[in-house]
């Protein structure tokens, strides 16, 4: 028996490689099929089954194409639906795969057909489970993805009888492998290890912690902020099909010239690739900045409508990466790229942005003695965490649908927790004709260490017991 865990950390996705007897299975694919298919020919095995835990909304998977490419079945857990063939699987139903079994758990709550997999190893012993986004190391799947069709409350309901009824009772040294770790929007607060044991979690994770149904739900549905727009689009995607990430990359791979990429460029989004801190020495106008160094396709599908036109500017060499990256979470018209980058565009003398930093001390001053205003892009329970006294807060992934609510005359200071979010977040107010601005190196990690005030959670209450 083998079994691999593939993580990207981009997209804080993990998928799986399972074999057995030259027999192999992968649970819950990329979008980018060519290492499964690479893996199974250096291993000599054929591909036969392709387990989906669910209908994914972060991501779009590589489920369809990698069927066509290897002849394996498409396997979804009970409900589920598509517009291409699949096997929809029983509660209970065990899958043989060489000398190994999975089976099949149906275990609604984050989606309704939501499943996990047990996979007992060639004694019959069960070994692992892979969870999908039923539970995470020290959090499970948000229930709150079926507006309009079922409550968060419905769907709270009915995680707690998975968790209590179906993984629960099993045993505590089973391996959990679930879909996402640290950073994915699918949880509240996913712990930082990709992989952990079903006893760990029974101990530490608060979801499985010993309480009524009606208490479960009030903490589940607690405290989860607004899924972005891509996740019901990625979804429908999984569940329609779509356009082959061949044919997605190989438009994307267009080079352009100059003359072709200002032509595209006029109903088409900028999105600059590079490093923020090359971005801000100078940049084309109206272009965003998301970097290739950072959550850059889980960033990039939050900011940016998935179905619009995008050109890339990118640094020579990263044209593929950025094109695969994007097409992962759902970006189907991207139509190509600045051949030579940001220097064929300088080099053409076209008009050049610049933006404008400055750090944490500097700030200080500009904060004591100025007249700014401090604009926070951090995430909700981040900025109830600790802020900035006075600081207007605004996510990064709420800020273009309200840049009309801020004021083009007054000085924005910008900033987020390290440094990345808050250079995107300056380039889309740069974008909408926002002068002002400034981006504050080391975000909020550097700030707290100046005497700038903040303003601080205030810790519970406790009841000393006399």
């Amino acid at each position: 028996m083998y079994v691999e865990q593939l993580y990207t950390t981009c997209l804080a996705q993990a998928t799986y490689y399972i074999e057995s007897e030259g027999e192999a299975v992968v649970i819950d694919p990329l979008r980018d099929t060519s290492d499964y298919i690479a893996k199974a020919k250096e291993r000599s095995a054929t591909i036969k089954y392709i387990l989906e835990t669910h209908f994914h909304a972060d991501f779009v998977s590589g489920h369809i194409d990698l069927a066509k490419q290897t002849g394996a079945t498409i396997v979804f857990g009970p409900t589920a639906k598509t517009d291409f063939p699949i096997h929809e699987a029983k509660d209970g139903e065990k899958i043989k795969v060489g000398k190994i079994t999975l089976e099949v758990l149906h275990t609604p709550g984050h989606t309704p057909e939501s499943s996990c997999f047990l996979l007992y190893d060639e004694k019959g012993v069960p070994h692992s489970i892979f969870t999908g986004d039923t539970l995470f190391v020290g959090d499970v799947g948000r229930p709150d993805l079926l507006d309009g069709v079922m409550t968060k409350e419905e769907l709270a309901g009915m995680m707690y009888d998975s968790l209590n009824n179906k993984l629960k009772p099993l045993p505590d040294d089973l391996v959990v492998y679930p879909a996402h770790g640290p950073g994915s929007a699918c949880g509240k607060n996913i712990g930082q290890e990709t992989f952990t044991t079903l006893g760990e979690q029974k101990k530490f994770n608060y979801a499985l912690q010993d309480m009524d149904k009606e208490a479960f739900i009030k903490v589940l549905t607690d405290g989860i902020t607004p899924a972005p727009a891509y996740f019901f689009k990625d979804a429908t995607m999984n569940k329609a099909g779509y356009t082959s990430f061949e044919s997605v990359v190989e438009k994307g791979l267009t080079a352009l010239t100059l003359k072709e990429f200002e032509n595209q460029s006029e109903n088409a989004l900028i999105i600059d690739c590079r490093d923020g801190s090359e971005f801000e020495m100078g940049f084309i106008p109206r272009a965003i900045n998301v970097g290739l160094d950072g959550q850059f396709a889980i960033w990039a599908a939050t900011v940016a409508d998935i179905t619009q036109p995008v050109v890339l500017v990118c640094k020579n060499g990263t044209e593929n990466e950025a094109v695969t990256r994007l097409a992962r979470t759902g970006f189907e018209n991207i139509v190509g790229y600045l051949k030579g980058g940001f220097s064929t565009w300088k080099k053409g003398k076209r008009p050049i942005d610049i933006l404008i930093s400055v750090d944490a001390d500097e700030f200080e001053m500009d904060y004591k003695h100025g007249s700014i205003q401090v604009l926070d892009v951090r995430k909700e329970s981040e900025f109830k965490e600790s802020h900035v006294k006075d600081a207007q807060w605004l996510t990064l992934q709420d800020l273009e649908k309200n840049v009309d609510a801020l004021n083009k005359n007054i000085d924005y200071y910008v900033h987020c927790a390290g440094g990345y979010r808050s250079v995107v977040a300056s380039s889309i107010l740069k974008k909408h004709g926002f002068l002002r601005v400034r981006n504050v190196y080391g975000g909020f990690s550097k700030i707290k260490e100046t005497q700038i005030p903040l303003v601080n959670k205030r810790p519970s209450k406790k009841t000393v017991k006399a």
